[in-house]
């Protein structure tokens, strides 16, 4: 897909990897980006940013987006919620929110954009993580929301392509942003992860591993399931 003169819009715009992801369709010529946030005061200004307020785990919030952004071409799934905690220990409450946000979230956007993006033959990005193949034990619910959302994504690729859109899975290891903050792991910038998964939709790639962990892991991940699992567990050890 071309970035230039494109029409994107990117959830959980105001901040990390998303606000890297508004800056970087900027620099390669969008020529409007939503930046959808639950607070759009917290959008940076720009006369090509339309900074529009939304709650992905309000489908009401996402009908009414969608209803009125019938220009989209490019869809990023970036919004996300995570919190830190062994399975048996975790907060149900917590792991609901993930699972709200990580899928079913995810799943209503894509569900409510699809006819916008076929009408367009436009391209849907789903931000997943390396944790959607194998889960960390410290981030259970997170990790089984994001699994979730990689089966969901291969699931929806086979008819979306027919219908003329292309589906872009993204794998990251581990990104500097709020949402690790204090996690002793190596972390790409956002703004390097952000060019690098732009790239990867300009390209075709179906498959989008945008940091050197990534690259590393994915490489195990094709050659050596069983290794790729055991070194994602020996992080609760």
């Amino acid at each position: 897909m071309e970035i230039n003169a494109s029409t994107a819009l990117v959830t959980g715009a105001n901040r990390g990897l998303g606000r890297a992801l508004v800056d970087a369709l900027l620099a390669r010529g969008a020529d409007r980006v939503y930046a959808a946030a639950r607070d759009p005061r917290m959008v940076r200004a720009d006369n090509r940013i339309t900074a529009v307020a939304l709650d992905v785990t309000d489908r009401t919030s996402i009908d009414e987006l969608a209803a009125t952004a019938s220009d989209l071409d490019l869809l990023v799934n970036n919004a996300g919620a995570a919190a830190f905690a062994p399975a048996l220990d975790a907060d149900p409450d917590g792991v609901a929110r993930e699972f709200a946000v990580n899928f079913t979230g995810l799943y209503d956007m894509i569900r409510a954009f699809t006819p916008t993006l076929a009408t367009n033959k436009g391209a849907l990005v789903n931000v997943l993580t390396l944790l959607s193949y194998a889960p960390a034990p410290a981030m259970a619910g997170y990790s089984a929301s994001k699994a979730a959302a990689h089966s969901l994504t291969l699931a929806l690729r086979p008819a979306l392509t027919l219908a003329g859109v292309s589906v872009h899975g993204v794998y990251p290891g581990g990104i500097d942003t709020d949402m690790v903050v204090g996690i002793d792991t190596p972390k790409a910038t956002a703004h390097v992860v952000a060019d690098a998964i732009l790239d990867g939709v300009a390209a075709g790639q179906p498959d989008i591993y945008p940091d050197p962990t990534s690259a590393q892991m994915s490489q195990l991940w094709n050659s050596d399931p069983r290794a790729f699992t055991e070194a994602f567990a020996a992080m609760g050890s």
